[in-house]
């Protein structure tokens, strides 16, 4: 019997039966439900007169059985479909944390079924009275579910997702930009890949401009996280390479953001960081053979007296010069020296994820991320292919080289928002980080999809992990298509 532990959830095969447990099967194999000839009718009737009906919910006092329609076709629209329905039986689960799958034949639908059921059960509590540890889920899967070493993956990718969920609700004063490089350092010990902070004084001699002029107007010094894996067996030389936008807390700077109820939303503004940091995790954890590197850029955007002002010029560190016009638009000025610092990897593909405009979410709401970039259609369609696959979908936005006369600055090499017409502004702030960004470059902007306002499946109110599963599932297939 193969076992798969992790965190949030213990994933077991045998034949086990435990009759306090809920039971989730699909409809073809009713008769193993043990349900007596009333009930069994009752589900066969549900199932014959709505054909939209996709759960059937019995309680039966001491368990609840969730019987699953089966027989879509294969593919990602079913598979999201299987996620959405182990959310619903998530919801139903109350203070019981086992539950037997019997009657799977079909792994990928058992593993998303699976998956919908264990990111649904996630909560938030670590602050309250009533704050408690988190309890795991334990799955069962009996003889007639296949084994697959696809399981350890869910087990890891659970957890992954849980603490960048975690990391992006966890209230500022709790998590500035060191505490977030400390986290680093200690969830690299504990997955397996080397972290290296480097303090203010390091980033000053590395003359990242950007980083330091956010960090201007705080009390708190800014933090840059580098992390790496590079395994002995990895198959490429050149590593793929995540950059995470980490504003720890974002007023808006002296441009202080309005109305206030969206500021207090602002603790989530490094969820780009808390997405690289546990993918890189996760990719670590299931030991892929993939070189990895992240890059995190941290710190809090303040209002002081010594913050940077609208008109600063600031010089990142690649050498090009920017005018501030908006202290609002801090994001990409972090990720410019993230970007710029990346180079010295000659990296195969840089991503970056980004918290980055209120502009990505106007035009395409929760529904998906905006993504643009200049790499290959090849990496394009991969990208694309991942994002598909785990729903965490992505939206394409033109990078035409017109747009770059509206970032043009009278005083330097560039300014940091448009200075003609305000539309496309999350057009412009990708142009803006192509002017750092190498020749094999994705810029993923999960300004819409990163928190919640409300509860969505098995995606929580407030912060959703956004980018993990998408990063470990694109790098899982690279190591496929390069072997």
């Amino acid at each position: 019997m193969k076992n798969f532990v992790g965190e949030t959830v213990t994933i077991a095969f045998g034949n086990e039966k435990r009759q306090s447990a809920h039971i989730v099967l699909t409809s073809n194999q009713i008769e193993l439900a043990s349900l007596n000839a009333t009930e069994t009718n009752y589900v066969n009737k549900e199932l014959a007169k709505d054909a939209k009906q996709l759960c059937i919910v019995l309680n039966q006092y001491h368990r609840q059985v969730f019987i699953l329609k089966n027989g879509f076709d294969k593919g990602a629209k079913r598979n999201e479909i299987y996620r959405v329905l182990g959310d619903k039986a998530a919801q139903n689960l109350g203070d019981n944390k086992e539950i037997d799958f019997v009657g799977f034949d079909d792994t990928e639908a058992l593993y998303c079924v699976a998956e919908g059921l264990v990111l649904g059960s996630y909560a938030y509590t670590k602050h309250g009275a009533d704050s408690k540890q988190r309890t795991p889920l334990n799955l069962l899967m009996d003889a007639h579910c296949s084994e697959d070493i696809a399981f350890s993956n869910l087990v890891i990718l659970c957890d992954a997702v849980f603490i960048a969920r975690d990391l992006v609700n966890t209230p500022y004063n709790f998590l500035n930009a060191t505490d977030f490089a400390n986290k680093a350092r200690e969830i690299g010990k504990d997955s397996g890949f080397l972290v290296e902070v480097f303090e203010k004084e390091r980033i000053k001699a590395l003359k990242m401009g950007g980083l330091l002029a956010v960090n201007q107007g705080s009390v708190q010094p800014p933090t840059f996280t580098v992390m790496e894996y590079k395994p002995d067996n990895a198959h490429n030389e050149q590593p793929y390479i995540l950059v995470g936008k980490g504003v720890t807390f974002d007023t808006g700077g002296l441009n202080i953001k309005t109305p206030w109820t969206h500021m207090r939303e602002m603790k989530c503004d490094m969820a780009g960081a808390a997405a690289v940091l546990l993918a890189i995790s996760a990719v670590a954890k299931a030991k892929l053979p993939i070189y990895v590197v992240a890059l995190v850029p941290a710190t809090d955007n303040q209002t002081d007296s010594t913050a940077v002002l609208p008109g600063d010029v600031i010089t990142i560190s690649n050498g090009k010069t920017v005018e501030v016009l908006n202290t609002d638009a801090e994001g990409r000025l972090i990720l410019a020296d993230a970007l710029s610092y990346a180079h010295r990897y000659n990296p195969q593909l840089v991503i970056d994820l980004a918290t980055l405009t209120g502009s990505a979410a106007m035009a395409i709401g929760a529904q998906a991320s905006v993504c643009m970039g200049n790499a290959s259609a090849d990496y394009k369609s991969r990208l694309h292919a991942a994002a598909v696959r785990t729903h965490e979908r992505l939206v394409e936005f033109p990078l035409f080289e017109d747009y770059q006369k509206n970032i043009k600055s009278d005083v330097a090499d560039m300014a940091n928002i448009s200075t003609g017409a305000p539309e496309a502004g999350a057009i412009i702030a990708g142009i803006f980080l192509e002017n750092f960004a190498g020749p094999s470059w994705m810029h993923l902007d999960i300004a819409g999809t990163a928190f919640n306002s409300s509860k969505d499946a098995y995606r929580p109110k407030n912060g959703t992990g956004i980018g993990v599963r998408l990063l470990f599932d694109f790098l899982q297939q690279e190591i496929k298509e390069h072997q």
